[in-house]
């Protein structure tokens, strides 16, 4: 059933996202009233900014929240629109983001983490990274923190392998479980390596199952995706890992020695 999906109302969708949609059997005067009525109130509510181009949406009746691939997204049954985008409330809060934050960590508390692969020193900022050897944006991110490493701002990653998407993924993941050193068996594989003879164990084919079940339990659909600090990031998204990293380089600069 389409409702099933839909898990809680959202209460306020603003910058016009979804404005009333008045009926077809209203007059045109009515129709009118009702757009600039609206228009004043969304700039009495958010009067910092300029809108343009104001009028109906086609989004009609109520707008509910779900969570898909976590991602945050809307959707409106009466006109069967489904909405990616930020929802903030007069106060400019992100409520969006903050309902992503709180899918996160809901997800977090499914994970039993001792599980991961864990790559990078122990005493660094920790992120769990949820990736697939053959994924490009994931060998990008995989650059991406060995750059950070370099510039003298490491992670500890706990990794978990997505098998599901590209037909030998869950085959290299197996030979990096499988390596005497996982960590340079990572490394080469995400650097384009490409072994004619990938290894194979039961350990290592238990571990990539047990991964999968942890993907498919907490709801993972796309690669890279991380979490850090409990909020979720879905795809390699730099500046959000820049300001992760700067954060976490404050939090220690300002700690009482």
């Amino acid at each position: 059933m389409r409702n099933s999906r839909i898990v809680n109302l959202c209460a306020a969708l603003a910058l016009g996202a979804a404005l009333p949609v008045v009926a077809h059997a209203q007059s045109e005067p009515s129709l009118n009233k009702a757009v600039e009525e609206a228009q004043a109130q969304l700039q009495q509510t958010f009067t910092n900014l300029q809108f343009e181009d104001f009028g109906p949406s086609p989004v009609k009746g109520p707008i509910y929240q779900a969570s898909a691939g976590g991602r945050i997204v809307y959707y409106a049954p009466d006109s069967e629109h489904i909405l990616f985008a930020a929802v903030y409330d007069r106060n400019g809060l992100n409520v969006t983001a903050l309902a992503q934050d709180a899918a996160a960590r809901r997800k977090l508390a499914g994970i039993d983490t001792s599980k991961a692969l864990a790559l990078g020193p122990v005493d660094a900022p920790t992120v769990i990274e949820f990736t697939d050897p053959d994924c490009p944006y994931c060998r990008a991110l995989d650059r991406f923190w060995a750059a950070k490493a370099a510039e003298g701002k490491p992670v500890h990653r706990l990794i978990f392998f997505v098998s599901g998407i590209h037909p030998e993924a869950a085959a290299k993941a197996e030979h990096i479980y499988c390596s005497p050193d996982k960590e340079q068996a990572f490394k080469a594989i995400y650097a384009g390596a490409g072994p004619a003879d990938l290894r194979k164990c039961a350990a290592g084919a238990a571990r990539v199952k047990a991964d999968a079940e942890v993907v498919s339990k907490i709801g993972v659909s796309g690669t890279p995706t991380i979490i850090a600090d409990g909020k979720l990031i879905s795809g390699f998204q730099q500046a959000e890992l820049e300001e992760f990293l700067s954060e976490k380089a404050k939090a220690r600069t300002d700690a009482p020695r």
